[in-house]
């Protein structure tokens, strides 16, 4: 038996929806002549690429508006997968990489140009099937956003209140040591 990798849509357009990957680079996006196409407004039409190198795929975003995530990591450059890994595009598209055994009585979706793309309609294509019991996904959690504060009202704040705190501590000081002449003799009429 040969080792194959897939691709396990579980969300997106067609959870359940199984893309065999075969050949040495194929391309992951919207157009229906993409290796994996994958009919979604999150998707670009050249998404990503998978190459296989080593005997393992390496996945990298190509330029798309929505990104390409690995375990909730953004790419910035190509990823070597790991059987397991989840693969997202944009925030609505979530894949489960796999690395198999071949069987060759299983019925995938073949990502060579000539197979037959899952669509839409309800009537099943003959080269899609839905796992009976898929197993249970990994957690998935969504890259965090975090919001930054702008700290420049709180240093402005913050001197503004020493500044004020200073000066009413000066004038406690001349006013306690009777100083009003020595600093302020155009006031009190005692220069």
């Amino acid at each position: 038996m040969t080792a194959q990798f897939q691709l396990v849509m579980r969300q997106g357009p067609t959870p359940g929806a199984t893309f065999s990957l075969e050949g040495d680079q194929l391309i992951i996006g919207r157009d229906s002549s993409s290796g994996v196409a994958i009919n979604d407004a999150e998707i670009s039409r050249k998404h990503a690429r998978l190459s296989f190198q080593g005997g393992k795929y390496v996945l990298e975003d190509l330029g798309s508006t929505n990104g390409t995530f690995v375990n909730g990591q953004r790419l910035a450059s190509p990823v070597v997968l790991k059987s397991g890994d989840v693969v997202s595009f944009g925030e609505q598209i979530v894949l489960m990489y796999e690395a198999l055994s071949g069987d060759p009585g299983a019925t995938v979706i073949s990502s060579r140009k000539s197979a037959p793309r899952p669509t839409a309609a309800p009537a099943p294509a003959p080269a899609y099937q839905a796992p009976v019991a898929p197993p249970p996904a990994p957690a998935y959690s969504a890259p965090i956003q975090t919001k930054k504060t702008n700290m420049t009202p709180i240093f402005i704040g913050i001197v503004a209140l020493f500044f004020i705190c200073l000066c009413i501590g000066a004038f406690w000081y001349i006013d306690n040591n009777y100083l009003w002449c020595n600093f302020f003799p155009f006031l009190t009429g005692c220069g």
